[in-house]
Order: structure tokens, then sequence, then C-alpha cells
């Protein structure tokens, strides 16, 4: 397995792709916009299958996703996953500014480049064959990748089973060596928003855990090399098992024989004329592949009072609705009750979305308070698990206060640092971006690096996955309190960690993040995101 080895080329790698505040991570030295690799990855020849869309009898409110008991599951069926990835992966609207035009969607991405492709397996779904599917968010279209030799149609069990794969090279055009990090936050990102459109439906999702890479490889079509020639190859990332709630145990892999079976398609050329490689991102990849074995988890959740959502808006909508803020109006404030909320929904409950997530937390929140009211400005951290405040005490700043704020409920373990205005450090650690000092707040993630990663380097992915997780919490409950959040994947590495006192590499900042008053641009066009099928 060579752990100590891989552990050595993650750390390297991480080291080697922090933004420092005397340079940044190696990128390209010029981009040409008209030249971006295509954002919608197919497989031509591949038979296709229109999905539908939701209509207005699924009107899930957003205050009932944190409830299972409180949605009536629906059956699997060709409307019902059409659904889910309305709701989780496809394009949310279309956006126009004089000649350009690109598309957003429901699962954020870094710089709107969409590595994460979604696939689905099934077995014994009406009116959808047994087989592999790719997802083309385009056209709202299933691609038939796989035909099983025998079907064994609606007498099997009902299975379905959503797995994702990342294209490094759509990231690594803008960002170079840095984009795998970036690729493993719209992993995360995906995991929740497929999670959300889930509890929509009334499903539970689980992570398929004791699966290796090579063999998700080999369910998703991607170890057939001859399929991709001269298309940028796909790596495999996580499989999730979505079942209903009328379902007892985890569902088997459906036991098909791939080598009998028929494959469709060949997969398109994203970047005919690609300047330039990253082969540190080959290599990171390789060492955080996933044994077959080794990496199943449990845990056993803390007692949380559960979230009380006094939002009645219809979840898709909300979900549809999602943005990333691009301005922030840096007087607006926002109440203590709603920031305490939005944190609330960031502990690990058993209920949507934590409940897909099998590990203990391992990010915990600084955070740059700016403007809530009755909350003094400052620096704060909340620790999603009592074990991670006793070592970030030890870890951080001897100066820091560690007070607990007046009127925080008493279930969060949220704590006051230094009281200071912060909104100019704020902006600085976030690669000098204003939107990190106008918001009402922005955080880093810390991240339990070290110990997570020296017996199993292959949860790097991991770290970032609950990292992306933890954003589109933040993203759709930004959007429920009536206010915008927005990522932030820039942001100087080690100088954040010098900020507040922390050193080695027992903890590590993997993402940021700001939620603000949003600032709209009347001069860029919003358009509806299926005009030919609307």
């Amino acid at each position: 397995m060579m752990t100590a080895s891989n552990y050595n080329t993650v750390l390297a790698y991480h080291n080697r792709t922090k933004h420092r505040l005397e340079r940044y991570a190696a990128g390209p030295e010029t981009l040409d916009w008209t030249s971006q690799p295509d954002p919608f990855r197919e497989f031509n020849g591949a038979p296709k299958l229109m999905l539908p869309f939701a209509d207005k009898h699924l009107t899930t409110a957003f205050t009932d996703l944190y409830q299972a008991s409180a949605v009536c599951a629906q059956p699997f069926d060709l409307h019902s996953i059409g659904i889910l990835f309305e709701l989780s992966l496809a394009i949310s609207a279309w956006k126009e500014y004089g000649p350009d035009r690109w598309a957003l969607r429901c699962n954020p991405s870094s710089g709107n480049l969409h590595p994460t492709e979604g696939y689905i397996l099934c077995a014994g779904i009406p009116d959808l064959s047994d087989g592999v599917y790719h997802y083309v968010s385009r056209d709202h279209v299933l691609e038939q990748r796989f035909r099983p030799s025998a079907n064994p149609g609606s007498s099997d069990d009902a299975k379905l089973f959503i797995g994702l794969s990342s294209i490094h090279w759509r990231e690594a055009w803008k960002y170079g060596e840095r984009a795998f990090r970036y690729c493993q936050h719209d992993v995360g990102h995906a995991i929740g928003a497929l999670r959300y459109a889930a509890a929509v439906l009334g499903w539970p999702v689980r992570i398929v855990q004791n699966l290796s890479s090579g063999q998700l490889a080999g369910l998703l079509g991607l170890n057939r090399n001859p399929d991709f020639t001269g298309a940028e190859q796909e790596e495999p990332e996580i499989l999730l098992e979505i079942s209903t709630y009328t379902a007892s145990g985890t569902t088997p892999l459906p036991a098909w024989d791939f080598a009998q079976g028929q494959w469709f398609g060949q997969a398109n050329t994203l970047d005919r004329h690609p300047m330039y490689h990253w082969p540190v991102i080959d290599e990171v990849a390789a060492a955080t592949r996933f044994p077959a074995t080794t990496w199943a988890t449990t845990q056993t959740l803390p007692v949380y009072p559960p979230i009380s959502q006094a939002n009645d808006t219809d979840a898709g909508v909300i979900i549809r609705q999602r943005r990333s803020a691009q301005h922030f109006d840096a007087k607006s404030t926002i109440s203590a009750a709603a920031f305490y909320h939005i944190l609330d929904s960031l502990l690990p409950r058993p209920a949507p979305p934590w409940d897909v997530w099998p590990s203990p937390p391992r990010l915990h929140l600084l955070l740059f308070v700016h403007r809530v009211d009755g909350l003094s400005p400052g620096l704060y951290l909340l620790a999603r698990s009592r074990s991670a405040e006793t070592q970030l005490r030890a870890a951080l700043s001897r100066e820091f206060s560690w007070s607990s704020p007046q009127d925080c409920p008493e279930h969060l373990p949220l704590f006051q640092l230094a009281a200071t205005d912060c909104t100019q450090a704020a902006r600085t650690l976030s690669c000098h971006q204003a939107i990190a000092g106008q918001s009402f707040f922005s955080l880093g993630m810390l991240a339990e690096f070290e110990a997570t990663l020296q017996t199993a380097p292959w949860r790097y992915r991991e770290l970032f996955w609950e990292a992306g997780l933890l954003g589109q919490v933040l993203y759709l409950e930004a959007e429920a309190a009536g206010v915008r959040g927005t990522g932030i994947g820039c942001y100087f590495d080690d100088a954040v960690h010098d900020a507040i006192g922390l050193s080695g590499h027992g903890f590590q900042s993997l993402y940021h993040f700001t939620v603000g008053y949003p600032l709209q641009d009347n001069r860029i066009l919003t358009l509806p995101p299926y005009p030919d099928r609307s």
C-alpha cells in the first residue's frame, strides 16, 4: 500500500500548492478565455434518454429537509430520477453579458469550471433499462454507457447508485497545480447537492465504503482507455447509494458481468490544444486513490437540539436560486439569530445533509465576524467536536480569550478568540479579495490534517469533500436567510496559520467562505436553464 510514501507525496503536494504572500502556487502564465475547455462531457454514439423535469406537485418545504419523516418517499422511476439530477447537477440558469454566455449549475464549482461528472448505476427501475448512464447537464439527458447482457428488469429489487468523477484538466486549465484541491472541493459540493436533492424526494443517501478507486473506475467505465482516446481522462471519486425509507440495510451492487455486456460511446475532447501539463496533479491523484477495505468508518453523532428552520419556501426554489456572490454591500448587518442558525446547521446531526457523512467531523471554523447584530466584531472559532476544541486550545495562540458570546445557544461550541476589527485581515488572508471583508462574516476551515493523513493518505480527498459539504450547507442556508454566500479557494495558507499561532501540520486551512448581502450587476442577464424545453 506504501502508506508512508503516499503520505509524503500528499504532504509535498499540499505544501507546494500553498499560496503565499510573496508568490502564488504555480499556474498558467496567461489565460485565453476563448479557448476555455468544453464544460460539458458527453459520449458520442451513446444512446440518449431525455429526463423529465419536476412538476408543481412536488413542493417539499426547505424546513422539512431536516426531518426525514416529514417528507414522503417518492417511488424510483424516470420522473423522480429526473428531479434528483435537476436539483443537484443540472443547469440552474444561463447568464449573458454582451457576447459572453455561460451556465450556472445547482452544484457550485471553483471558477464555474465544473470538473465533476455524474453517473448512475441502476437496476429494476421502471422506464429505465438496467445499466450505467452518464448525465449531461447541458441537455438534462442520460447517456447509456453500459447495458448488461442479462436484464432482470422490474423483477429485480430496485437499485440506484450515483457515481462521481473528476476531470482535472477543467480546473488545471485556469488554476494550475492547485486544481486537484478544487476538484475535491467540487466533489464535496456535489455530495451535498445530491443529499439535499434526495431529501426533497424523501430518499436517504449513503456513501458506499470498502470500494477501491480501481473498482469504482470499473463500475463507471473510466478504465476503458479506448473510450477516451484523444480525450481527457476522468478520475473516479465516490459512489453514493440512494434508497427509499422502505428499504432496510444496504443495497448490494448489481452483479453484472462487465466483460459480457455492451458498452457505448466515445468521450468528447474538451480541449484540443492544452498549453500546460501539471505532473504533480497526477502524482497526488495516484497517492490518494482509495484501497478496497481500509477506509470504512462510522461515527457516533453527538446529540444536538433539532434545527428549527422557519423557512417554509419550496426547497427546489432555494436550491435553484443558489448563486455565488460577486460583490457585497459593506454596510448591511445580519441578525445574531440568523448567524447562530447558519452555524448550527454546520454541526453534524443524524439528519440531512450530515447523515450522508460517515466520518467524525474533522473540519472546524475560524470565523472573521464583521457585522452581526449584538455580536462584537472579532475572531471566533466553531469547534465541531469536543476533542478538536481541546486540541485547538493547545495549538492556537495563548493570547486568545476563548470566551462564550452572550446569548449564544448553549449547545453551539462557538468561542470568541479576540475582539477586534478583522475586516482588513480577512481580506488580506483571502488573497486580497474584498468580499472577505465586506461581508457579514467570512471563515476559514481548519482541518485535522496530520493525524488524519499519516495512516490514511487517501483521506486527503475526504477532508476536501467535508469542506465542500460544509460549503454547500453555507450556500443554501445563506439563501434561506435571504442573503448570499460564496466559496473562496484562494487564500494564503500559512499566513492564516501564522495569524492564529498555528505551526506544523497538525491543522491546515483547506477552504474559505464568506456570507453577506449581495449587490447585483444588472448588466448581466439571467436566462432560463432549458429554454427549449420549458
